[in-house]
């Protein structure tokens, strides 16, 4: 059976470079290419991080049925095609899903199994350095992405496990076992290493932890639910 995994975080979390590495590492993964109507950032390639179309023609797949989810984010579209989900299942794969907070919670409704991850930045200082650090976006934007930030993070408590990417290493290590054990798990399988690791991050687990964090972004996300 496939299972499918959602990485959701707030953009310069760092949630693209561990998914990129994730798919390096981990067999029979099959990973969802989003559509999206916003244009081509740096070095992206149409196919490798995004089909970029224009919005005629996502909004033609829109009457067509054929996105499994669908967001509007800072006025563009972004979609996960069905074709992926079918295309894993007849593979024999799982399927990983590199989403926002608005897509994780339309699939969760669609199929509550799917096991869903939470990417959290060490603070909001650090993730405003990142966004800086990336160039890409003016100051307006970065404004507009911090502020939008402060809101994702409000619905981490919907999540099965919260990930603090302070070190790439270790976030890549715990994201691997989470991915690992579930999979284990639902073959009716278990290593305890890998679950102990994986445990570590269920919301009852880090729920004290992770308080300073969300209180750097604000009183409304540290009360969460």
């Amino acid at each position: 059976m496939t299972t499918i995994f959602i990485i959701s975080a707030p953009s310069g979390s760092g949630k693209s470079t561990l998914v990129n590495v994730v798919r390096c590492t981990l067999p029979n993964l099959e990973f969802s290419i989003s559509y999206t109507t916003r244009e081509p950032r740096g070095a992206e390639k149409n196919g490798c991080e995004y089909f970029f179309i224009t919005r005629e023609q996502f909004e033609e797949m829109i009457r067509d049925d054929e996105f499994l989810e669908r967001a509007n984010v800072f006025g563009n579209y972004y979609g996960t095609a069905k074709r992926f989900l079918n295309k894993a299942a007849a593979d024999g794969k799982d399927l990983l899903l590199d989403i926002d907070v608005q897509g994780a919670q339309q699939i969760k409704a669609k199929l509550p199994e799917a096991v869903s991850v939470f990417i959290l930045p060490p603070n909001r200082a650090e993730l405003e350095r990142r966004l800086r650090e990336r160039s890409q976006d003016s100051e307006e934007v970065i404004q507009k992405r911090l502020k939008a930030a402060g809101r994702e993070i409000e619905n981490y408590w919907k999540y099965d496990y919260i990930l603090v990417n302070d070190r790439l290493e270790d976030s890549v290590d715990t994201l691997n076992a989470i991915l690992l054990s579930e999979r284990l798990r639902r073959n009716g399988r278990a290593d305890a290493s890998l679950s102990a690791r994986a445990d570590s991050c269920r919301l009852e687990q880090i729920r004290e932890r992770i308080q300073p964090i969300l209180r750097s972004f604000g009183d409304t996300a540290a009360s969460g639910q």
